[in-house]
């Protein structure tokens, strides 16, 4: 994938689920609430960091 792609893609996943993570409204109720903290939102957290080592790790090697 293209180091930039990467990159962008990174952080656009980590900055869009800390943003849900952070905003969600009060209305979807507990169980939902407790779900998406403890299993969604990690996932994509992880996956955005998981590009931006891919993205800096392409910068280094050229």
């Amino acid at each position: 994938m293209n180091k930039w792609l990467e990159l962008l893609t990174g952080l656009i996943l980590v900055i869009l689920a800390i943003l849900g993570w952070a905003l969600l409204p009060g209305g979807w109720g507990q169980a939902a609430l407790t779900f998406l903290k403890g299993g969604i939102v990690w996932l994509v957290i992880l996956l955005g960091l998981l590009f931006l080592m891919l993205g800096l790790s392409d910068l280094k090697d050229n």
